[in-house]
């Protein structure tokens, strides 16, 4: 990986969008700091879309797309994306899986999950934000729960994988899912039906910035993506990596990016 610096001004100045992990990419030790919001805020203000790409729920992602200023927001790993649309103002809610039947179905396989996983991993819990997710289960292995080791976090993705789930973890949970989407997946619908792009042909104009396993697809499709110094907590655990690091952990890697992309626009 390269230091932010040299990410040539050129570059930075042709991106018109940025794509944002949120946990201990937006936030920093659990909280997110006046500067990253404002950093949005000034993205947005220089006409530079900003949209979260979490692992979090649909519950904050409802929060998000109405009260932040972003473009629009990503949730659960890839499971929709809610926005406002530009002429009602009104919410726009997509899901990968458009069939509220086969989405509850879904749910009650996770309810199973819930009940079984953390009996089989001891120091794993159901993560407090489950009450307001719509598509997966979070398994919560060291946010409100005593950390728990790597091997513990493999048992929970085996247990997931075993069951015919999709999972993956970020810095706090393993998120589990019945379906094949992830965050690369709904990125490139909420290019084509929000902002009428296509992905691929755009791509060269966005920069993605994250930390975690569950952002390596974007690590791996996106030329300007950018991690934030923390990343390093993953250690060799990242089967892609960004181009670009910050010197700045959490937000305030965040807002670093954000600074270097509008000096470039002068």
């Amino acid at each position: 990986m390269l230091p932010l610096g040299d990410f040539p001004a050129a570059a930075r100045a042709a991106i018109d969008f940025v794509l944002t992990d949120v946990d201990d990419t937006l936030t920093h030790e659990g909280r997110l700091p006046a500067t990253a919001f404002a950093a949005m805020e000034d993205l947005t203000a220089a006409g530079i879309g900003v949209v979260p790409v979490t692992g979090r729920p649909a519950g904050w992602c409802d929060m998000i797309a109405r009260q932040w200023p972003v473009a629009g927001v990503i949730g659960e790993n890839g499971a929709f994306f809610f926005a406002l649309d530009g002429a009602s103002g009104r919410l726009r809610r997509r899901y990968w899986k458009q069939d509220a039947a086969e989405r509850a179905a879904d749910r009650a396989k996770l309810a199973t999950l819930a009940e079984s996983i953390p009996r089989q991993v001891p120091g794993a819990a159901i993560a407090t934000d489950q009450f307001c997710r719509e598509a997966d289960l979070a398994i919560d292995f060291r946010e409100d729960v005593a950390p728990l080791p790597w091997d513990a976090v493999d048992r929970i993705v085996a247990l997931f994988e075993a069951a015919g789930a999709t999972a993956k973890y970020s810095t706090a949970h393993v998120n589990g899912w019945f379906g094949d989407w992830d965050k690369l997946a709904m990125t490139r619908i909420f290019f084509a039906e929000h902002l009428g792009l296509d992905l691929d042909a755009a791509r060269d104009r966005v920069a993605f910035i994250g930390d975690s396993p569950n952002d390596v697809p974007m690590f791996g499709f996106f030329p300007h993506a950018v991690g934030v110094a923390n990343l390093d907590f993953f250690g060799d655990r990242l089967t892609a990596l960004p181009r670009y690091v910050t010197r700045a952990r959490g937000g305030h890697g965040f807002a670093e990016l954000a600074a270097a992309l509008l000096a470039a626009r002068g």
